[in-house]
């Protein structure tokens, strides 16, 4: 057996004032302090995940005698889920338990001669290796892993933004585009209308003259048949008839050049409706590249979202500081697709349900992450309820779109249920995952859809 490596002080670096790192067989060397179990915790995730996988490999190959009690069952789970699912409690062991720090580091000599290399040239694989060992150098390489993920994320997050801009710009020039050349059309419609009014309007005054003109004759015809003969009085009715169709012809020629005028008017309503439709469409653009904004600054956490009515329920406290009941899964996806919805699962009784055997703490961080990966996936608003009675810490941080709750001293868990759903204004879809009847009867008079604890299961094992 290797002597045990001294665990890395990784908050700051372990130089000597001259900056030279000290050895362990130097009279003047000290030995770092041991992190606490929350120091590992703290590692960069590569690094968490890099180690993970290291313990994981190890722990189903080491006695019985060098493993925790704790990890016991996690050497028991599959080689592919070792890592993912007990992975916070392969970092606690590790910083809690020297013994088995030494033992993995031992089998990993042994087994995997390539991974304890502090001075690997990839940069994870580095610090994992030096933070394993107690290197004085693991502080530095776990903050240049950090720095490294931080630079990835925020060049991934730039290079997104900048393709939906070029996205929104592209298509505001071709609504532009597309306006413009309606209103060429429209233009055009219009001159075109105008140019046929003003045609009917000259034929219109042309045949004007031809009535006159038979007017004039018409007159001179009657004066003339006064003097002359009865002859004379055909010839007269036969212009009288002339001037008859003239005039229903000028009358007809009128209705036409009304109906064109009335044509043109058409048109030109037209061209304003449409330009009426490509203005509403200009402004929706502008509302999209005003929602985009609004989702960047969102991801980029610039601004602050209001408090919704579940924050305001009294008896409870934050984990970071009449409907239908639901038979099947089906029936909770379609409520879980309605607009607006809340999601109040009843903690315990869901995990109770779903896997029994994980202690509570990890109970209630398999839950959280699945409730996660739910909201993300539907847009609802999910809030889980844990009872407070006994719990010693509650999380620092949990996942992106989860409310967690417990409930105060002398307040049960079922009650802030009820706090929840009453809180919400009439209407509003609302789902309590639980299969305490009582629960689900008075939920059921607020409005709410009780569904069984096993269905919601069912559901997250999808997610």
């Amino acid at each position: 057996m290797h002597p045990q490596p001294a665990d890395p002080e990784l908050p700051e670096d372990a130089t000597g004032p001259s900056g030279v790192v000290p050895r362990p067989d130097d009279e003047t060397a000290e030995e770092p302090s041991r992190p606490e179990p929350a120091t590992w915790q703290a590692l960069p995730e590569p690094v968490r995940d890099r180690i993970a996988e290291l313990a994981a490999a190890a722990v189903a190959k080491l006695p019985v005698a060098d493993v925790p009690r704790q990890l016991r069952p996690v050497a028991k789970f599959a080689p592919a889920k070792r890592a993912k699912l007990g992975g916070t409690a392969l970092l606690t062991a590790l910083g809690e338990s020297s013994q088995f720090r030494t033992a993995v580091i031992e089998w990993l000599r042994e087994h995997r001669t390539d991974v304890l290399d502090p001075n690997a040239p990839e940069s994870v694989a580095a610090a994992a290796a030096a933070v394993l060992l107690g290197e004085a150098s693991a502080a530095g390489r776990v903050r240049l892993v950090a720095k490294n993920a931080e630079e990835t994320a925020l060049r991934a997050e730039r290079d997104a933004a900048l393709a939906r801009n070029q996205r929104l710009e592209a298509e505001l020039a071709q609504v532009r585009a597309e306006l413009e050349q309606a209103r060429e059309v429209a233009e055009n419609a219009r001159g075109e209308r105008e140019a046929e009014v003003e045609k009917l309007l000259k034929r219109l005054r042309e045949q004007g003259v031809q009535v006159r003109q038979a007017k004039d004759a018409a007159e001179a015809a009657r004066a003339e048949a006064e003097h002359g003969s009865s002859a004379r009085a055909d010839e007269i009715a036969a212009l009288n008839a002339q001037l008859e169709r003239e005039r229903q012809r000028v009358a007809n020629e009128r209705a036409r050049a009304e109906r064109a005028v009335a044509d043109a008017e058409v048109a030109r309503q037209s061209a304003r409706e449409a330009r009426e439709a490509d203005e509403v469409r200009l402004g929706l653009l502008i509302d999209t590249i005003d929602g985009a904004v609004t989702g960047l600054r969102r991801e980029l956490a610039l601004g602050a979202r209001g408090a919704r009515p579940a924050d305001m329920v009294r008896g409870a406290r934050s984990g970071l500081g009449q409907g239908g009941r639901i038979q099947d899964v089906a029936a909770l996806d379609r409520y879980l697709a309605l607009p607006n919805v809340h999601l109040i699962v009843d903690g315990y009784n869901v995990t109770k349900t779903g896997y029994p055997e994980l202690a509570l703490a990890d109970q209630r961080d398999r839950l959280i992450h699945q409730l996660s990966a739910l909201a993300a996936r539907t847009g609802a608003e999910v809030t889980v309820v844990f009872d407070g009675a006994g719990v010693l810490s509650v999380p620092a941080a949990v996942p992106r779109g989860v409310r967690v709750l417990f409930s105060e001293r002398g307040v049960l868990a079922d009650d802030v249920i009820r706090s929840l759903v009453a809180a919400e204004p009439a209407g509003r879809p609302m789902v309590v995952a639980t299969s305490d009847r009582a629960v689900a009867d008075s939920v059921r008079g607020g409005g709410a859809h009780p569904a069984p604890s096993a269905v919601l299961v069912s559901r997250l094992s999808r997610v």
